[in-house]
């Protein structure tokens, strides 16, 4: 795995540990999200995996991010600081602190449970089919990237 491993226990629980740092007072570093807003954006990526509640991309978007944006996305180069966002992200309406957590918290230990072979091959919602390691970059990344920008 190019990044820690987030099918891994101790790495969950330690990504877990790190989100029950925050409390609904938590200030960003960077960026415009509420802490709230934060947590349910970081929902959306386990949301694509778990539920219908976002539509798939038409074939010319799915070729434009397979094309550009999945190597991005799935590899160990982290974000940049305030880096744009699929619209499906953007929080805009106010969340519930303590609802998003649970259910971040919830989709983390989930995965883990599931295992890194469950995902080996699974399709993605929009780059078609990945790795276990894309899979592992693309959650533990975004959650790395996520916890920093709010100090944990």
């Amino acid at each position: 795995m190019d990044l820690p491993n987030i099918f891994t226990k101790e790495v969950a629980t330690g990504v877990i540990d790190r989100i029950n740092q925050l409390t609904p007072s938590s200030q960003p570093l960077w960026g415009k999200m509420s802490v709230a807003q934060m947590l349910a954006h970081c929902c959306v990526a386990y949301e694509m995996v778990y539920t219908d509640k976002h539509p798939k991309p038409g074939f010319l978007m799915r070729f434009i991010l397979k094309s550009f944006v999945k190597k991005m996305v799935v590899t160990d180069k982290p974000y940049p600081k305030n880096s744009k966002t699929a619209p499906a992200f953007i929080m805009s309406s106010e969340k519930d602190f303590e609802t998003e957590k649970k259910r971040l918290i919830d989709y983390i230990s989930e995965t883990q449970i599931l295992g890194a072979y469950i995902f080996d091959g699974k399709v993605s919602h929009s780059f078609g089919p990945l790795s276990d390691n894309e899979w592992n970059n693309m959650f533990y990344k975004h959650l790395d990237h996520h916890l920093k920008q709010f100090g944990v």
